[in-house]
């Protein structure tokens, strides 16, 4: 049998692959193909060897590899295909784009495509990471790993390391007047896990969830994803304002709140507004995302407003933290805080739904947080953030005028300049990226289709912008402004 036309691709080494890899690729394509029919014979291995100037070896590891996968038989007969059905070929497009294949789910088109997680300066929700305090982080996880035993490197227990729960829950009893137990605390691969899970486990598909609009696009892509019909509630400058009428048409199974600094536009929930959400939830949950409360700059030395979940006790609230903002991103750990009643059940639950891991890194957060170096690098940091804050206001006034509104700045990272008049903030954005300043559209953090009509701005992080570059960067972003009027 003449295989001419089919190994005529095989070349010699070095072409890529070895011989033997492409003589069994070839094979099998065209066996797939039909090109080689179903009961075909296949020369003997010395034949086609000696035909094609190859070694017997490499006709023998493609016959027997096809062999293995049922492609070939071999008996006392030869070699030959075995009978299989045969693949039709897939069609394309002019475009070379392949037809009639499946698509992604429905849902997913609703779904905000992610942008790139730039940690250039003004990107917000980004921590100054030169800042860390990596040689106390190197010799913890030293320690830790040098305790590491089968234990750690399986699945990490239910709920996550104890050494790590007991000690967040000191940390977050001290800082943040959590009322919480070691046994309520769940450790989870990241917030937006967190919010999966909150989005599974405590509704069901096309239950209501109200969302602040604008809104943390992740908090909204978990919700959607999990089929839940989400009700995009106004947000002022006090927080999420939810007409009365809504409470009696629409009341939600889920209310999600960031209510320590609103994101994005900053502003910090009221204590009247954070016991009325608890006197109204009913029997529906309220999620609160206290993503970057540990830096509090409208008064420095005095605690931030204390969490919603300590407010009432047992109460209807699961309290989402992360530790991006204190360490960093990369590091994928974040925590949520269920009612003590819920504990058990929750945990069964999650569980089944996640594996945990990262035991040996969540030892060593554990010790981090016990040794207060912790505490000690926020204390540093948060004078640090408040200094780049303020030249970053003075900046932005001095760029786009003393009436510039700049929404914002009393927690967290970030800060929203308001430019209702001029270009599309969509706009500057990707002129400013040509320029190497990375920003957000304000318009992007809004609901398609809501009631509330999208404001035009910019979210600027000042985490990773050093103090000597925040004039000229900026300048920069007067400039994509003016760009942008032209454009």
């Amino acid at each position: 049998m003449q295989l001419a036309h089919i190994l005529q691709p095989l070349t010699a080494p070095p072409g890529g692959l070895p011989r033997q890899q492409q003589l069994y690729r070839l094979l099998k394509e065209a066996i797939l193909g039909g090109v080689l029919a179903p009961g075909n014979p296949l020369p003997a291995s010395r034949s086609l060897a000696a035909e094609y100037g190859m070694a017997r070896n490499t006709v023998l590891y493609a016959y027997q590899q096809l062999i293995a996968e049922g492609f070939l038989l071999a008996d006392r007969r030869g070699t030959r295909v075995a009978v299989l059905s045969v693949l039709p070929p897939a069609t394309r497009s002019t475009a070379g784009v392949a037809q009639n294949q499946p698509q992604l789910a429905r849902r997913a088109a609703s779904l905000q495509v992610r942008q790139g997680d730039a940690v250039l300066p003004f990107a917000p929700g980004v921590a100054d990471l030169n800042a860390f305090p990596w040689v106390s982080w190197a010799r913890q996880l030293q320690k830790a790993w040098g305790e590491v035993s089968a234990r750690q490197l399986a699945y990490a227990p239910p709920g996550g390391e104890p050494a790590l729960r007991q000690a967040l829950a000191d940390f977050l009893r001290a800082r943040r007047g959590v009322r919480c137990r070691p046994e309520q605390i769940f450790i989870v691969g990241g917030a937006q896990l967190a919010l999966d899970a909150c989005a599974r486990l405590l509704a069901d598909a096309g239950d209501t969830v109200w969302l602040e609009n604008p809104c943390y696009p992740a908090a909204r892509t978990a919700m959607q994803a999990a089929g839940l019909n989400p009700e995009f509630v106004p947000v002022d400058r006090a927080g999420l304002a939810p007409p009365d009428s809504l409470w009696q048409s629409r009341p939600p199974r889920l209310l999600y709140l960031t209510p320590s600094h609103q994101y994005p536009l900053g502003s910090v929930l009221s204590l009247e507004r954070r016991l009325d959400f608890l006197r109204r939830i009913g029997d529906g949950w309220i999620i609160e995302d206290d993503y970057d409360s540990e830096f509090n700059h409208a008064r420095p030395g005095l605690a931030p407003l204390p969490a919603i979940q300590g407010l009432r006790p047992e109460a209807p609230v699961v309290y989402v933290g992360t530790f991006s903002k204190l360490l960093h991103p990369g590091l994928r750990l974040a925590y949520m805080v269920v009612p003590g009643w819920l504990a058990g059940d929750f945990g069964e639950r999650i569980g089944s739904l996640y594996r945990s891991g990262q035991a040996v890194e969540q030892r060593a957060l554990a010790r981090l947080l016990e040794s207060g170096r912790l505490s000690r690098h926020l204390r540093v940091m948060a004078p640090r953030y408040r200094a780049r804050q303020s030249l970053l206001r003075q900046a932005l006034h001095a760029g786009f005028g003393e009436d510039a509104e700049i929404l914002g700045g009393d927690a967290g990272l970030h800060l929203t300049l308001l430019l209702p008049a001029g270009p599309p903030d969509t706009e500057i954005v990707r002129q400013a990226a040509a320029l190497g300043v990375t920003v957000r559209a304000l318009s992007e953090y809004y609901a398609a289709g809501a009631t509330v009509p999208a404001e035009n701005g910019l979210v600027l992080g000042y985490g990773m912008a050093e103090e000597q570059r925040i004039p000229e960067l900026v300048a920069r972003l007067v400039q994509a402004w003016r760009q942008a009027e032209q454009y």
